[in-house]
């Protein structure tokens, strides 16, 4: 089994409740804006027995360039990081 794209996310859904490709298209969209929204305004995502995006703020820190070696700082960002819900993460393992 490959990867699951958007594409497919959208076929399952146009077979499993009979919505057209455009509708069900149109509702991906809005859901992954919708999040992509939030979570550029620093608010976590949260759906419930999936699992929670938040933004995590990381200071600069010093790290070196793998090629030469040079010491460099690695510049101020803000990251994305998912962690499951425990509904999802027993379907897994504990995972540690």
């Amino acid at each position: 089994m490959g990867t699951l794209t958007k594409s497919g996310i959208i076929d399952e859904i146009v077979l499993d409740t009979g919505l057209s490709r455009k509708e069900a298209s149109d509702a991906i969209e809005m859901f992954i804006e919708i999040i992509k929204y939030e979570l550029e305004q620093g608010n976590p995502v949260s759906i419930s027995g999936f699992g929670k995006w938040k933004v995590r703020e990381k200071a600069a820190r010093r790290g070196r360039n793998p090629q030469t070696g040079e010491e460099i700082t690695i510049t101020p960002r803000r990251v994305v990081s998912f962690s499951l819900s425990n509904v999802l993460r027993a379907k897994f393992g504990d995972g540690k």
